[in-house]
């Protein structure tokens, strides 16, 4: 009767309890390309190739979406608040062609579109038609040579748009602009070639006055003579 339990016992161990299996070397390679896998931190995340300042550039969520592998975007203030002002940066002068061409950066905000205003002495400031968010750069026309004008860029989104200045709303009566801000006053330089009229014609003026003194001062002397051939003849009388 002892015999028969025990003889179960080592059937039950025999046949119900798994044999342990033998490894393989490809099983050893495998654990350790697994290890080798998991030792090596992700890659960090790069700044997205995204300027403020440049011209027609491509949303940051875009190139976030288009990238190979995940970039950060500079980070913008709520959509649910106006933009902050852009950054006014040079203007470009073309004297001859009475233009100028005005670059500015994009705010850290979200920005739907961009628009100029201009004052060129009068009170009321003209405001251009509405640019695209990825514009960066715009162009005057029909300035005057020899004028003074203020230019400000303003970006707006659902929430509104983007405060100017004081010394902008004043236009050129106002005080002095700030150098970082949305503003910038500028000053049309005469036309080189108005110059190069206005000097012929001086010079024209000049050579024609010059004749006709010369021809006067004949003329009066064909009529009255010449003074000193007078004088020396009444010398000679005496």
């Amino acid at each position: 009767m002892l015999g028969s339990p025990c003889l179960l016992w080592l059937l039950a161990v025999t046949f119900l309890v798994p044999r342990a299996q033998p490894l393989a070397p490809q099983d050893f390679e495998e654990e350790e390309e697994d290890e080798t896998e998991t030792a090596w931190p992700p890659l960090p995340a790069v700044p997205c190739d995204y300027d403020h300042c440049r011209h027609l550039q491509v949303p940051c969520k875009e190139l976030q979406r288009a990238g190979p592998a995940a970039c950060l975007c500079p980070g913008l203030s709520s959509p649910a608040q106006p933009p902050d002002p852009p950054r006014m940066g040079e203007v470009s002068i073309v004297a001859e062609e009475g233009r100028a061409v005005v670059h500015w950066c994009a705010p850290f905000s979200p920005v739907l579109h961009y628009w100029l205003l201009l004052w060129d002495g009068s009170e009321a400031a003209q405001k251009g038609p509405p640019l695209n968010a990825t514009v960066r750069r715009a162009e005057l026309k029909g300035l005057k040579p020899g004028g003074v004008y203020v230019v400000c860029v303003v970006a707006a989104n659902e929430a509104g748009a983007s405060r100017v200045p004081e010394a902008g709303r004043e236009g050129l009566e106002g005080a002095d602009i700030p150098a970082f801000g949305p503003c910038s006053r500028f000053a049309v330089p005469p036309n080189p070639r108005t110059l190069v009229h206005a000097a012929v014609g001086v010079g024209t003026a000049l050579a024609l006055l010059s004749c006709a003194a010369l021809v006067w001062h004949f003329c009066l002397r064909d009529r009255w003579g010449c003074p000193r051939r007078a004088v020396a003849r009444a010398a000679g009388a005496l």
